[in-house]
């Protein structure tokens, strides 16, 4: 399916410089009656809400902000580019620590673009395609399909605002934020080397727990152990109190940042209204909190009985805009469960569906630059279940590609999408997920035992099926408080076989583990279980190195410990099990030799903007290009990408695929017009350092000089 925004032979470039900023004013002034959106010019008080990114050090020279409706919109505005000779960039999240999507003349922000709808399958396992689906902010009416819930409408203005103000990984674990936030440790005698220069991370807006490790019952949480050896939080919670907090327009991340004066989410509900703050009035006072709201008709179901729910369906399709964040998605269509039935035949229920996402927080563009999460190693990459995109080319045209529809774009689409056009709908697969079999194990870092720890775990995640995804990860205290060693593992199957392998890694006695809280509980709240140990915060200086290992020898492993022993406080090493069905597709740009590794390694490291440390950002480049370089690949998934990434690294994400790759961009894109992406190429098609031409870091000077080691 193909639409002509406008006719083609309105798109000219009209050659000017750029420097001229009256005219382009002039001009840009003039795009807010091509499309039904809004444009912020740059002195536009709201300008600065959009043209920001979660990476705190990085800052637009963008001219205005569009704000799109659909793709037809979208399409108006590339072809406003190519008539003005500007540059367009695209935001879909702004989590990217490279800033890509604020580097253009004018931000496409796709915000305003959050419908999102679930199906089940037709009886011949079809879908209802985009191209018969009304567009996005419309009135026109859907293909008629099974009743599912109360329709939702779109999350936009003051309703998205409530999502952020909720938006608090310390969801995802009660037990880990009680932990977080306890007092400091004593000091141990050979735990790490003493900072350079320190600083303590804010905890702010990472929990409502302090202090001890028993809580009262009001928002309680007390550690006990189950005859598996499973710790298990139990808690009896109260009513959360109104919100007593507000996020500014101003501020696109702030819930990041926001306290929550109120008890978190229990880490094992999850509730079907799609109203946010209806989700903590309808509580009350409970006993247990191992309950699923499947059906928002129904009683809560408790974990164990969904858990042996019979799905009706095997998957579903989702279908969502652009606009919205992942965890939108996945609050959705946990909140739009599907019909399923009992074990034993006796009764019916609902199950929740999530498409294999990365874990949050992440922006939608995940769909076509890879996407690595807890369903990966089961089910695949997030590229790997995209079944259709809604895309504008950079001729303006809006076409809905799949597998039948353009075999060439769809290939090169899944994996390096940004650099091909502006998607503005996905539809993906999703799977039902009843519960998880998931948590954390989390024990005091000692370069002395790390390492023993570390092989332990390598050793009994070797040759795990594919329904364990498993990873560990070194994080880095403040000065007062220890650095941690944690190891997350997710089971996507029964809880007895998810427990064989948690009491294999469990066993390792070389030092006390500090807390086990691994059980049965909601994929949406395991989502945010990564983001909770990072204590994410939007804002802050980013710094992210990644590689593809195919295989983590022991001399790796003790260098890394010894490297990490030396790494400034908000620093994380993480060391994530790969392999199982990512390398089952060979469709995508993405090649085998990518996807047929053994681990997936990512350095990501946090820094208060007024801090001037360059071991912040020279341990993650000295540890992934000269440690980790003798079992590397040479580049991450392409998802993976980070801000100043060297061109070798960009070309080796595709490895024998470069080429090909290359070619359907200079078909596709002849002008280079998506050229503020990962694509190492200037509008002359130039190979150009990332640094030449991505937004500026004004607050770190001696970035600009760095190079890579």
């Amino acid at each position: 399916m193909v639409t002509d925004a406008l006719p083609t032979d309105s798109v000219e470039n009209v050659p000017h410089s750029t420097s001229d900023g009256d005219y382009i004013v002039r001009n840009i002034q003039g795009l807010q009656d091509l499309i039904r959106g809004q444009v912020h010019l740059r002195e536009d008080p709201k300008f600065e809400n959009y043209a920001s990114v979660f990476n705190g050090n990085v800052k637009t020279a963008a001219h205005a902000v569009a704000l799109p409706l659909d793709a037809q919109d979208v399409s108006q505005i590339i072809r406003f580019c190519a008539q003005h000779g500007l540059s367009p960039s695209v935001k879909a999240g702004g989590y990217s620590t490279a800033g890509w999507g604020i580097g253009g003349d004018i931000v496409i922000d796709l915000c305003k673009i959050t419908e999102c709808d679930i199906e089940p399958p037709r009886a011949d396992g079809s879908y209802t395609s985009i191209v018969d689906m009304a567009p996005p902010n419309s009135k026109g009416k859907k293909a008629a399909k099974p009743p599912l819930a109360p329709p939702t409408p779109s999350i936009t203005g003051k309703r998205r605002r409530e999502y952020d103000d909720d938006d608090d990984h310390s969801i995802a674990s009660s037990a880990v934020a009680e932990f977080l936030t306890s007092p400091a440790f004593e000091p141990g005698p050979d735990s790490r080397s003493p900072p350079i220069t320190r600083r303590r991370l804010d905890r702010q807006g990472n929990s409502s727990f302090s202090g001890s490790r028993t809580v009262s019952s009001s928002g309680s949480s007390t550690l006990t152990s189950t005859s598996s050896g499973v710790t298990t939080p139990t808690a009896s919670i109260s009513a959360r109190p109104p919100l007593t907090h507000t996020i500014s327009d101003s501020s696109p991340f702030g819930y990041l940042d926001e306290p929550m004066e109120a008890s978190p989410f229990p880490p094992h509900v999850v509730q079907s209204n799609f109203n946010p703050h209806g989700r903590f009035e309808s509580w009350g006072e409970r006993e247990g909190m191992n309950t699923v709201f499947a059906n928002p008709a129904l009683p809560p179901t408790p974990l164990a009985m969904l858990a042996q729910a019979v799905p009706a369906y095997d998957q579903a399709y989702v279908t969502f805009g652009a606009g919205l964040r992942q965890k939108e998605v996945d609050l959705y269509t946990a909140e739009h469960p599907l019909v399923a039935s009992s074990t034993s035949g006796t009764g019916f229920g609902r199950i929740p569906y999530h498409i294999p996402f990365a874990a949050h927080p992440s922006g939608s563009a995940i769909m076509i630059s890879a996407g690595f999460g807890f369903q990966s190693r089961l089910r695949g990459l997030s590229i790997d279940v995209l079944v259709e995109a809604e895309i504008v080319l950079a001729d303006g045209r809006i076409v809905v590609v799949s597998k039948e529809r353009d075999p060439d774009l769809w290939w090169a689409l899944r994996g390096a999408g940004a650099a091909f056009g502006v998607v503005t709908r996905y539809k993906a697969i999703a799977y039902p997920i009843p519960v998880v079999f998931a948590g954390n194990l989390i024990y005091r870092f000692h370069r002395a035992t790390a390492p023993s720890l570390i092989k332990h775990f390598r050793d009994c995640v070797k040759g795990a099926p594919r329904e364990l995804y498993a990873n560990v990860l070194l994080t880095a205290g403040p000065a007062d408080k220890d650095s941690l060693v944690v190891i997350q593992m997710c089971y996507l199957g029964p809880k007895e076989r998810g427990q064989e392998f948690l009491l294999a890694i469990s066993s390792w006695d070389g030092e006390k583990c500090l807390l086990n809280e691994v059980d049965e509980k909601s994929f949406l709240h395991q989502q945010d279980s990564v983001a909770q140990v990072l204590r994410a915060k939007a804002g802050r200086q980013w710094y992210i190195r990644s590689t593809l290992l195919t295989s983590l020898p022991d001399d790796v492993i003790h260098h890394t410990v010894l490297q990490f022993a030396d790494t400034p406080v908000g620093c994380t090493w993480l060391f994530e099990l790969a392999g199982g069905a990512i390398g089952d597709f060979d469709d995508t740009c993405v090649p085998k030799s990518q996807r047929e590794t053994a681990f997936t390694i990512a350095a990501l490291h946090q820094w208060e903007m007024d801090v001037d440390d360059e071991r912040c950002f020279e341990s993650a480049e000295t540890w992934i290009y000269d440690t980790l370089q003798p079992v590397s690949t040479g580049g991450p998934f392409p998802s993976f990408l980070g801000r100043h990434e060297p061109i070798p690294r960009i070309k080796a994400c595709y490895g024998v695929n470069w080429d090909k790759l290359c070619e359907l961009k200079r078909r596709y894109d002849p002008t280079n017009m998506f050229r503020h992406s990962f694509w190492p190429m200037n509008e002359r098609w130039e190979e150009v350092e990332s640094r030449e031409k991505e937004p500026p870091t004004p607050t770190m000077p001696f970035h600009a000089e760095l190079q890579p080691l």
